[in-house]
């Protein structure tokens, strides 16, 4: 599976990680941030969600400090479900539920291990769909 990453600043260290960790098991896009120098996360998170909501790439993960401001950002682009997540029960949530296309991680505020734990369980969990695509459905403005 092809996925596209990107960070902050804040969340360099747990991206470079994550692709480490995980790079037999997915075909990474790194769409930046490169290094801990202070950016600009909405300079990061429109261009990946733009990727997402245009069905370039089925699913991507964001990480800034909090992961609020990424998400929200994020959450801008329609057909972008951008669910921020730190334990792999809410990101199993977030995809039987809500259809997360997006994990959004908050770095300065989880493990190593849990954020591995967190993108292992999203990726292997599935959209239940029934009433929640009713519910999916209803997400984007009109």
């Amino acid at each position: 599976m092809k996925v596209i990453i990107a960070s902050d600043h804040a969340g360099f260290e747990l991206k470079e990680k994550i692709i480490n960790q995980f790079k037999v098991d997915f075909e990474w896009v790194d769409n930046g941030t490169f290094s801990s120098e202070s950016v600009d996360y909405p300079d990061f998170a429109h261009p990946l969600a733009d990727k997402v909501s245009k069905g370039e790439f089925e699913y991507g993960i964001l990480i800034c400090g909090t992961g609020n401001g990424i998400g929200m950002t994020a959450n801008k682009h329609a057909n972008v479900r951008a669910a921020l997540c730190w334990k792999k029960e809410i990101a199993e949530l977030a995809r039987q539920h809500n259809n997360a296309n997006i994990l959004v991680l908050p770095a300065r505020f989880i493990s190593d291990e849990d954020a591995f734990a967190v993108v292992k369980t999203f990726f292997s969990t599935a959209f239940e769909g029934g009433r929640h695509q009713r519910r999916v459905e209803k997400i984007n403005i009109r």
